[in-house]
């Protein structure tokens, strides 16, 4: 038997966990792109340090490094909206790097910072964007020449 004052309850009930409910959801949405991008810049940053560190001049090391980490945030489907992605500790590092004779160690250091947006999300109380940063080391091989 179903009584009266019950009547309408669930749609009271349905009504006050649906947004809590989409509240989870675009949580977990910008848990999984943080996630991502997270994992996505660490490997960008090795990449780009390891190819970087095979080149033979410090022009062809930027470009090779630029392209490593672009290719690796694309396979990760990672589209950063800051356009300068990649950067070597001080101005003159990666040119220092190349620099240092023959015989004597050398390591190239590349950050790649990547800047996420979730403002696809549409969702009041999400963050705008959220930088995501990983710096990786990579040595030179001490007896191959440099130019």
């Amino acid at each position: 038997m179903i009584r009266r004052r019950d009547r309408g309850s669930v749609s009271v009930e349905v009504a006050i966990l649906t947004p809590a409910f989409i509240a989870l959801i675009v949580t977990a949405f910008v848990v999984g792109r943080t996630a991502t991008a997270t994992n996505a810049v660490d490997l960008a940053a090795h990449d780009a340090a390891r190819a970087a560190s095979i080149a033979r001049d410090a022009a062809s090391a930027d470009t090779a490094a630029r392209a490593a980490a672009e290719k690796a945030l694309a396979q990760q489907d990672v589209t950063c909206t800051n356009s300068n992605v990649i950067s070597y500790g001080t101005p003159n590092s990666l040119l220092g790097a190349f620099a240092t004779p023959v015989g004597q160690p050398a390591s190239v250091v590349v950050t790649v910072t990547c800047v996420i947006s979730f403002a696809d999300l549409g969702f009041p109380g999400v963050p705008g964007d959220r930088t995501k940063q990983a710096t990786y080391e990579s040595v030179l091989d001490t007896y191959r020449s440099r130019s």
